[in-house]
């Protein structure tokens, strides 16, 4: 690391991350013990014997809830980073300008601090430039199987507490419960987008690098 970088502690460095990261595993654990507990009083309500937090765990119920978040998030940011390259929103912080290309546009050039892949070239360096989106594609559809495996395995729990047969995954989803999460989740993240889109046009926040200057005209655009 240069010593542009050294002059800073660690946590400075990389306080953005730290910080979320801390917050997603306290969140985290905090869904898997009020959710145990939920999970418990509904299993109790349907003649069913509680559970411990460790068997919880790998429950359809925990699976469930944890990656229909996951899925929905990683499908918006996919989306929105795909969405970006041509779409545009005069005015607002979130776009490129409307006419003309602009750095990110520009052909990666081989260079000393320049990551491998570009120097590399070939069909490394043709990945890399849509490594971005195909990470968020890659962790979203790992997300909704997971999620639809959950909710499956969640369901056919309550079928068997309920003395009823258990449903084939092709049964399960031509039901409307998967897809009414699937769905309520899907339409919070794009109402997400159109907010910061909108928003960043005429409100500001000083020191943000999501938001323009505090000065900047309301139809300026971008950055």
């Amino acid at each position: 690391m240069s010593a542009k970088f050294n002059q800073y502690s660690y946590f400075r460095r990389n306080s953005l991350t730290i910080v979320f990261l801390i917050l997603f595993i306290v969140t985290l654990l905090a869904q898997a013990l009020t959710g145990w507990k939920e999970n418990n009083q509904e299993r109790k309500e349907i003649g069913g014997a509680p559970l411990g937090l460790a068997t919880y765990l790998t429950t359809g119920h925990f699976i469930s809830s944890t990656f229909e978040n996951f899925q929905s998030e990683f499908l918006q940011m996919g989306l929105y980073v795909i969405a970006t390259i041509g779409l545009r929103q005069v005015g607002s912080a979130e776009s490129k300008e409307l006419e003309g290309e602009e750095e990110v546009d520009r052909e990666p050039q081989p260079g000393k601090d320049a990551p491998w892949p570009v120097n590399k070239g070939g069909w490394i360096l043709s990945v890399y430039k849509h490594s971005l989106s195909i990470c968020f594609a890659i962790l979203f559809f790992i997300s909704w199987g997971m999620h639809l495996y959950g909710s499956f395995l969640d369901h056919n729990e309550h079928q068997l507490l309920m003395h009823k047969p258990h449903d084939t995954i092709g049964k399960f989803l031509t039901e409307p419960a998967f897809w009414f999460e699937t769905f309520q989740n899907w339409q919070s993240e794009f109402l997400s987008i159109v907010a910061i889109v909108f928003f960043t046009i005429y409100l500001r926040q000083k020191g943000s690098p999501q938001s323009k200057p505090v000065d900047a005209p309301h139809m300026e655009t971008g950055e």
